[in-house]
């Protein structure tokens, strides 16, 4: 097989900004171009194969500009040759077409979501955020158009439903990419235990390769088995703005650091950006 991740090996990703942190709840979260970049590079050195991104516009909001998109890659990729991935998630405040509008930036990922879920708390309580089959269709006929690998995200069991519909259609390459989302309970996803890992891991498809998130305080723990599993991880103040309880974290970097230093006690290595484009099959 000429990709798929070695057992000594974690390719990580960094998500810095996301739709909901902000700087009010952590003013470390970089919000406009240069501060991701920079962020990005930082996180580069630390160790991140990766950089998960999200655009705001000037006032800080989730923005779905394709001119604000390039100004962030280009600045990326002034200073290192991280892999970048889009998503097309966006924040609750943009539409379905504005969603995907990150793709014309060219990327080489973007997320795909891979069912509807319901807000349950916030300023959007009450709004669904929809992925409905064809908007999923949608979204991933876009990227093989394009040439961009989707790493489908799932929030529980049922997403996988989805996930093997793909699959069944011929459209995507192997390995399949699944970022397991755990413990963001605003959006409905299952609680982020051990338990509820190993379970999503058991029931993926064959020539998978998994990703795991977890949000808030379960970070730390929930990507430490994920590596012992054999997956991918993902940190950063997206997902949780907090180093040790009470203790905001200084930096996305300082969050990758931490990851790092788990990954080679037990044992691995973190994948450089070339590295990581060969175990996913990007250069195929």
């Amino acid at each position: 097989m000429p990709y798929g991740l070695p057992p000594d090996k974690v390719i990580i990703t960094v998500a810095q900004t996301g739709a909901i942190t902000t700087k009010s709840l952590n003013p470390s979260v970089p919000e406009q171009p240069d501060e991701i970049a920079e962020s990005a590079y930082a996180c580069f050195n630390e160790g991140a194969a990766i950089c998960h991104i999200h655009a705001r516009n000037p006032a800080g909001e989730n923005s779905s500009d394709i001119a604000i998109f390039r100004d962030i890659h280009n600045r990326i990729r002034q200073k290192c040759n991280i892999i970048i991935q889009d998503s097309t998630g966006g924040g609750p405040n943009l539409t379905q077409i504005e969603r995907i509008n990150c793709l014309q930036a060219e990327p080489e990922m973007a997320s795909l979501n891979m069912g509807t879920l319901m807000r349950i708390s916030g300023p959007y309580k009450g709004v669904p955020w929809s992925n409905m089959p064809e908007e999923i269709d949608t979204y991933v006929d876009e990227m093989i158009r394009r040439g961009i690998k989707p790493e489908m995200e799932i929030y529980n069991h049922a997403m996988l439903a989805e996930v093997r519909r793909l699959i069944k259609t011929n459209r995507l390459k192997k390995p399949y990419y699944i970022n397991i989302v755990l413990g963001m309970r605003y959006q409905g996803a299952e609680p982020a235990t051990p338990d509820t890992l190993h379970s999503i891991v058991q029931k993926l498809p064959p020539d998978s390769m998994f990703n795991c998130t977890g949000v808030g305080a379960a970070q730390t723990t929930m990507v430490t088995m994920g590596m012992i599993l054999g997956g991918c991880v993902r940190v950063g103040l997206e997902d949780n703005i907090y180093y040790a309880r009470g203790e905001l974290a200084q930096s996305n970097a300082q969050l990758v650091a931490r990851v790092v230093r788990i990954a080679r006690e037990l044992g691995k290595e973190p994948a450089t950006p070339d590295e990581a484009r060969h175990y996913l099959g990007l250069n195929t």
